[in-house]
């Protein structure tokens, strides 16, 4: 059977994904703020009404912006806000009741569900009652799971983004997915968006793909980030 594919808009890395993210994984995002995360998963969720699916739009900690939508969809705003049905839950307990939900909420014509960010309420819950981090670990552990259930299971693409924290690994800082083992455990693919000098350009770096696409393969690819979306970067 001819798996379902939703194209990221980045020609060079939806050729590296055979296609863009598939149907059935989990693919996570993740990058430091302000490179594209939510531009992404915006995008997808523009490239997946274009193909007559429906998103479910998780927004955790009010990324979500109707202007942004538009400058990624331009002519194809009207449909694609038909499309995305949107959820702000408030709490990390609120977040788990949609992931428990999410069989019935998915049930008809849903091809990507996107959770944006999944680790900020659980980061702020943490802070909040630090001496519940196991449960809530734990509790993000078994929604994660959920999540990787409901993708086999409904045949659709979960897209995660995520917070990062730096991690010193003398002599080098480097930055790793906040929930770093629980998120990369769960996840088909991963993939971080990088920074660079310039604000307007970002790196891709493709960190791991499903077993059965290219075993063992990862790639960079600079891209451009502007008022319409990501897109790949032309050298001049």
């Amino acid at each position: 059977m001819v798996q379902v594919k939703i194209p990221t808009g980045c020609d060079r890395l939806d050729g590296f994904l055979s296609g863009g993210i598939s149907h059935g994984n989990i693919t996570l995002f993740y990058g430091e703020p302000e490179t594209g995360k939510t531009t992404m998963a915006l995008q997808c969720a523009v490239n997946c009404s274009r193909r007559g699916f429906k998103t479910l739009y998780v927004d955790c900690d009010g990324s979500f912006s109707a202007q942004r939508l538009s400058q990624i969809a331009l002519e194809d705003f009207e449909r694609a806000a038909e499309l995305i049905i949107l959820m702000k839950p408030a709490s990390f307990r609120e977040q788990g009741a949609v992931v428990d939900q999410l069989p019935d909420l998915v049930a008809r014509n849903f091809g990507l569900v996107v959770f944006d960010t999944l680790t900020s309420l659980y980061t702020l819950g943490v802070a909040e009652t630090p001496n519940k981090t196991f449960d809530l670990n734990r509790e993000l552990n078994r929604q994660t799971a959920s999540l990787a259930q409901v993708a086999r299971t409904q045949k659709v693409a979960v897209e995660i983004a995520g917070q990062v924290h730096s991690v010193l690994d003398d002599p080098y800082v480097s930055v790793q997915p906040v929930a770093t083992r629980v998120l990369k455990f769960w996840a088909d693919t991963i993939i971080r968006m990088q920074p660079t000098g310039n604000p307007q350009m970002l790196k891709v770096i493709v960190e791991k793909i499903p077993d059965d696409a290219r075993p063992g393969k990862s790639a960079t690819f600079p891209i451009k980030i502007d008022e319409h979306g990501i897109h790949d970067h032309v050298e001049r």
